[in-house]
């Protein structure tokens, strides 16, 4: 299967983001920047990692790996091709619930941590569970930092209140651009998505596959038969048409170029209500959306 060409996704402050990328949780070590590298060889050019996954240097060795020879095959800069790549971090609890400067010094990690990459392309809070006063603080660290650096900002894990806070803060100056939730069509989280939507901020996926607890659903099995699919791409296909940006994670470099294979084909109206349970709710994950 030859690369494939990501298409991109317009942010609120008009950045682009690839409409897929690929999850790292738990993919450690060498296996992290192998599969990485090989990813980015399929035609990965958006990959998301976090201080807890402990491989935020491993992801970024991957990409450098990759960018590096595909400079010296092509004869352009590193940092032109650096411009293809959307690289995303999240700052964890522990690091966001004490001083400004402590989260100052966090970020300086997460910036140390990608190397030749130079700066991150979409800084995340992790959760919202540091409590209101840590929140805005560390937002505050956050749009202070600097886009040299810090190309873009968002949350994760924030529920409707913790996106009002934020957005109704008088010491907001940069908005977040995503809230990244587990969302599935067993985990639409409706409300939380259309406000999300309305306040002009994309909501990302994880664990758009349900960890494989409804990979083989019948109705999943069905679609995926009559467009000649996977069950992993159908639901991959749902998240992008339903407006999100799935981040589907595999440890195996054999699942890579499927997972990406979703732009040759469109779910119907038809199939999309079949796939979609907007009644349930079945997180597969943690969750936080709801804590004070």
């Amino acid at each position: 299967m030859s690369k494939i060409n990501t298409p991109l996704k317009k942010l609120n402050n008009g950045n682009n983001i690839p409409v897929i990328g690929l999850g790292t949780y738990l993919i450690k070590g060498h296996n992290a920047s192998n599969l990485v590298y090989e990813a980015c060889l399929k035609g990965y050019r958006h990959f998301d990692t976090a201080v807890l996954y402990q491989n935020e240097k491993e992801v970024a060795a991957g990409i450098i790996r990759f960018i590096e020879e595909e400079s010296v095959k092509t004869g352009k800069s590193f940092d032109e091709i650096r411009k293809t790549f959307f690289y995303t971090t999240k700052l964890w609890n522990s690091q966001c619930d004490g001083s400004y400067e402590k989260v100052i010094r966090a970020i300086d990690g997460c910036i140390e941590s990608v190397g030749k990459l130079k700066y991150i392309d979409l800084l995340l809070i992790h959760s919202p569970l540091m409590g209101p006063k840590h929140r805005l603080q560390t937002w505050k660290a956050m749009q202070d930092y600097g886009e040299d650096k810090l190309k873009n900002i968002g949350v994760s894990n924030f529920g409707a209140k913790h996106i009002q806070e934020l957005l109704s803060w008088d010491g907001l100056k940069i908005k977040p651009v995503v809230n990244q939730l587990e969302i599935s069509p067993w985990l639409m989280r409706k409300e939380l998505t259309d406000m999300c939507i309305k306040n002009s901020i994309e909501v990302e996926a994880f664990s758009p596959l349900t960890h494989g607890e409804n990979l083989n659903n019948p109705v999943i099995t069905q679609i995926a038969y009559k467009y000649e699919k996977t069950n992993a791409q159908i639901l991959i296909k749902w998240s992008i048409q339903t407006g999100h940006i799935p981040l589907p994670k595999t440890g195996t470099v054999e699942r890579l170029a499927g997972n990406l294979d979703v732009f040759d084909f469109e779910l119907s109206r038809d199939d999309i209500k079949a796939i979609s349970h907007p009644e349930a709710y079945q997180p597969t994950d943690w969750e936080c959306t709801d804590c004070p």
